[in-house]
């Protein structure tokens, strides 16, 4: 049986294609030779090609959207004459190709590119998979979702420069676990991380525990005290809640964004601090502006880089992987006997809206492993009904067809590992319908989607060599 790596994806002039598929066919090698860009990628979700030949003698002018679209492909040209070539063709080559052969069809040749583009794919898949590996123990993070990965890819961004930045999302969502993350991967990594509820502040205490104070600034000053910015330089200042600071701090705190030093109370001088401030909030801050409870240049301020983390609700693939974490996380609770959920249990876990994300879940697994009797947790373990994230009493007939249909599509998806094409086959629908479907109910196509192609002047087929 064929290895599915040997696999080609081939484009450009179909009689060069006949002839290198005659030279090529003591090597064992599949070629692919799409009639579509839209049909080239949807094989590539659907099969493991690393290796593309392109002929480009008579190109068409598609052959770059080709080759642009699946810079996954470790591509080969093949030409009559590199010299005879365009500026730009040979520029296209120079930016895309992993090697090119000029001349006369020279098959042993060919292969030995084939097979070294081929190893150099698969050490390219292995560094791929021990970066992600290396950079999501930084993230602490759990989930493999579309809407995750686009989380993790906002984090590594932000974390590459040094600017403020606001982390929104309902509450038990990861906030702090967010900006720990940002802090991990970001050059602050070896200074302190420090973190600070501003709505858990005593009211009289905020400038105080902000911005430290010296001995004798007032009654109960018995000795200088460095305030919690001034703590955190060359490091990370984490402001969680800040829409709960009082107005009053709140310019004390723009001062010090705009200067970067502080006042300690009862201080005669500026002190530089050397900090990234990242801030939280649960609540939505431009409303708080209209009402004058949050000041708009301190927002401006904070808000120069966003990452929004999503509820629980919006990744329900989510749940399973994320209940076994917390599982195993707190094994050292649960009884000898107890091994996990019964299927039941993960059923119920996936219907419930979980108000309280993340933070909810944790509470709920950790009661039900210490509560539970059983070797397999039930719902009732957990304190959750079957359909309990689901109102029976204002929900019509329409509505729950729509939330079981939403819920196939995403539990589809998450075993077919987001393949579009698998997962239309397994719900017995049609591409283009389950398109739709996605569209319909709000499913982030992040990482799912398929851009429109660009026709290519060729039929469509698979040759097979022996």
């Amino acid at each position: 049986m064929m290895e599915s790596s040997r696999q080609i994806m081939a484009i450009g002039n179909h009689s060069a294609l006949r002839n290198t598929v005659e030279a090529l066919s003591r090597y064992d090698w599949s070629i692919f030779h799409p009639g579509t860009l839209e049909e080239a990628r949807a094989i590539l979700s659907e099969q493991d090609y690393r290796v593309g030949l392109v002929f480009l003698d008579e190109a068409p002018s598609s052959i770059p959207l080709y080759m642009e679209k699946m810079p996954d492909l470790y591509w080969i040209s093949i030409i009559e004459n590199v010299e005879l070539l365009s500026d730009e063709t040979r520029d296209l080559i120079y930016r895309c190709c992993f090697a090119y052969h000029s001349g006369s069809l020279d098959a042993q040749y060919i292969n030995t590119l084939i097979e070294s583009a081929l190893s150099m794919a698969k050490l390219s898949d292995l560094c791929e998979k021990n970066r992600k590996r290396c950079q999501n123990k930084a993230l602490c993070m759990v989930g493999d979702t579309p809407v995750m990965q686009h989380l993790y890819r906002t984090i590594r961004k932000v974390a590459s420069v040094d600017a403020p930045v606001l982390i929104t999302g309902k509450s038990g969502t990861g906030k702090e676990l967010t900006a720990r993350a940002i802090h991990e991967l970001s050059s602050r990594r070896q200074g302190p991380f420090n973190a600070i509820n501003c709505g858990a502040l005593p009211a009289g205490l905020i400038q105080s525990e902000l911005f430290g104070h010296e001995k004798g600034a007032f009654t109960g000053a018995n000795q200088r005290q460095i305030g919690i910015i001034e703590n955190s330089s060359n490091g990370t200042l984490f402001l969680d809640e800040i829409g709960d600071l009082p107005l009053e701090m709140q310019v004390n705190l723009l001062r010090f964004l705009e200067r970067l030093t502080v006042f300690r109370v009862g201080g005669q001088k500026e002190i530089p601090v050397d900090v990234r401030v990242l801030a939280a909030t649960h609540v939505d801050l431009e409303k708080a502006i209209e009402k004058g409870e949050f000041r708009e240049d301190l927002f401006h301020r904070l808000n120069v880089l966003q990452v929004r983390t999503p509820a629980l609700k919006e990744h329900p693939e989510d749940i399973e992987p994320l209940a076994n974490f917390f599982f195993q996380r707190y094994s050292s609770d649960k009884p000898a006997m107890l091994r996990g959920f019964s299927q039941e249990s993960l059923v119920v876990m996936q219907q419930y809206h979980w108000p309280g994300n993340i933070r909810e879940m944790v509470n709920r697994v950790r009661r039900s492993m210490i509560m539970c009797e059983h070797r397999l947790i039930s719902p009732g373990d957990l304190g959750l009904e079957r359909r309990n994230g689901h109102s029976r009493d204002t929900d019509s007939l329409q509505q729950a067809r729509d939330s079981a249909e939403c819920e196939a599509i995403r539990a589809a998806l998450a075993r077919n590992k987001y393949k579009i094409l698998h997962a239309a086959r397994e719900l017995g629908i049609a591409r283009v319908t389950l398109y739709r479907l996605l569209e319909k109910h709000g499913i982030d196509r992040n990482g799912v989607q398929d851009e429109a192609a660009a026709d290519f002047p060729s039929t469509s087929e698979t040759i097979q060599l022996t």
